[in-house]
């Protein structure tokens, strides 16, 4: 599917060259996005951190977040913050901790309290 710009939707920024595709120890995340309701797209950024990628992403967002990733964790970042200071630096350590990532970058759209 191919990237549109006006729809409404979080971001999910893959390094360049990864040509939208997600580890699959992410799938997760994905799903916790899902069960909250709000869509996602994934979208190859560029940036030289995650950090940098996830507020790439936000800023091109029209919910203004954006989720980007290295191989230890994941960022949420939200466009109305200092790009070097992300909203959620979580590690990837099991299923759980990833999809309540994807549910809280939901959350954040929806203006509800955060998973803990």
């Amino acid at each position: 599917m191919a990237f549109d710009s006006e729809r409404p939707s979080i971001i999910l920024a893959t390094p360049t060259g990864s040509n939208g595709q997600l580890p699959a120890v992410l799938d997760p995340m994905l799903n916790g996005m899902e069960e909250e309701q709000i869509p996602f797209q994934i979208l190859d950024m560029e940036g030289s951190s995650a950090v940098e990628r996830a507020y790439n992403a936000s800023v091109a967002s029209r919910l203004s977040v954006g989720v980007a990733f290295d191989d230890t964790q994941i960022i949420v970042h939200y466009k109305n913050l200092a790009p070097d200071k992300p909203l959620f630096d979580v590690q990837i350590t099991d299923p759980v901790t990833v999809r309540k990532v994807g549910a809280n970058a939901a959350r954040l759209v929806k203006g509800v309290p955060f998973k803990k």
